[in-house]
């Protein structure tokens, strides 16, 4: 070394210094890619980000030649650092503790913050340019590399440690998955990301939380006059419409307004009756309360119906689900909207909202911006009902959680509407 003229010894310092910051860029920006991004940068046809993933299913192995080459640059730094100090200053404690401190400036500066910092920057681009370096080295030094592996993985067996770097690389919980989606940011647009939000949802949320009350079912009674029946059939604004009948007034099928059509158009002449009706009645839809959302869509497309019927375990009847229903769930409610379906809520000039009592609580948090606890009733009446464990008075104004409310009017056991504070 010696014999090595000394602006020779500064160029070689430099270029190992130079190597040891790209053994580090590569290493930050390899530990640090987004390994579905590059699986589709490698689909699109990047031959860097195909070399990179093949690198990085050798976890161990990549580390492995990183370290190698770093570590080795760092040490003939170290050791040149000092040779050119004495070559400049003579020997000496003093000379060497002044190498020592100047050389783990240099390393620390520029072979290891400031290309991590670059690494961590850009990881993908750096980490598809540093590949094709890489590559032919771990090819290289493969045996170098194997036989610190070996060392390697005695010294984990001592302490029971065994790596397993593919379920690292592919296992993502859902609740991992919907934390990608939300922190997605300008990659995935405002609207995609919500749509995929409330589908993660489907599996939390059951058809009690989204269907339509008993009480509030549109259905035909078929114990009425055939005029009253087919006068609900052409005001009302379903397609299909639940049929009533006998003494408990049960659910004994569905009628499809299209084939009332259908039959009239075809039978001009002729007058319907009750046994024409219940000619074209289809059989009901009975799911148990509960029932996941993201079940009961898939059991839906399986049995090819667009209407469940949501009964209690006792059989009886508790409310109605339709396939619209679920879709709103998933990509916001239709601009269009029967009566029935419209808006239960307003806002006053106050800022205050007036709320029919049947709303749901999840769309009043929703769609409000409120925090009513879910762990209990579904509607506002229900959540009211319990807060009081008896009806309560109109004008009676109370506290739950972070909201006041006021109740407006009751009627026939029921909280009608309710005044919900800002």
């Amino acid at each position: 070394m010696d014999n090595i003229p000394l602006p020779y010894q500064f160029g070689i310092l430099f270029t190992l210094l130079l190597i040891s910051a790209f053994f580090s860029i590569a290493e930050t920006s390899l530990m640090s890619a987004n390994r579905y991004r590059l699986r589709h940068l490698s689909k699109e046809g990047s031959r860097g980000a195909r070399l990179a993933l093949v690198l990085l299913s050798k976890t161990d192995k990549l580390l492995g030649v990183i370290l190698l080459g770093n570590t080795l640059c760092i040490a003939a730094s170290t050791t040149l650092a000092t040779v050119i100090s004495v070559n400049l200053f003579g020997e000496g404690d003093f000379v060497l503790a002044v190498a020592t401190l100047a050389i783990s400036f240099l390393i620390l500066v520029f072979g290891e913050i400031s290309p991590k910092v670059i690494g961590a920057a850009n990881p993908e681009k750096w980490a598809m340019r540093s590949s094709f370096m890489l590559y032919p080295l771990l090819k290289l030094f493969y045996p170098a590399v194997w036989f610190v592996n070996l060392l390697v993985s005695g010294f984990l067996r001592l302490f029971s440690i065994k790596p397993n770097f593919e379920e690292v690389a592919h296992a993502v919980s859902m609740e991992e998955l919907q934390t990608i989606v939300t922190d997605a940011g300008h990659y995935i647009p405002k609207k995609h990301r919500t749509i995929l939000l409330n589908l993660f949802e489907l599996e939390k949320i059951t058809v009690d939380d989204v269907m339509t009350a008993h009480t509030q079912v549109e259905a035909i009674d078929f114990d009425a006059e055939l005029d009253e029946i087919l006068a609900r059939i052409s005001n009302s604004h379903h397609t299909r419409l639940p049929v009533r009948h006998g003494d408990h007034e049960e659910i004994v099928g569905i009628l499809h307004v299209r084939k009332v059509i259908n039959h009239l158009r075809l039978n001009a002449n002729a007058d319907i009756t009750k046994d024409d009706l219940k000619d074209i009645l289809a059989a009901p839809y009975f799911i148990p309360s509960g029932t996941p959302l993201y079940t009961q869509i898939q059991q839906f497309q399986e049995n090819q119906e667009r209407i469940a019927l949501v009964v209690d375990e006792y059989g009886e009847f508790r409310g109605l689900v339709t396939l619209e229903d679920i879709l709103e769930e998933v990509i916001g409610d239709f601009t269009t909207q029967s009566p029935s379906r419209a808006s239960s809520y307003r806002q006053e000039p106050d800022g205050s909202w007036i709320v029919d009592g049947s709303s749901s609580l999840r769309d009043l948090n929703k769609k409000l911006g409120l925090n009513l606890p879910l762990d209990g009733p579904r509607t506002l009446n229900g959540l009211v009902l319990e807060h009081f464990e008896d009806i309560p008075e109109p004008s009676t104004g109370f506290r739950i959680g972070e909201h006041t409310l006021e109740i407006l009017q009751t009627q026939d056991r029921v909280v009608k509407s309710v005044k919900i504070f800002p």
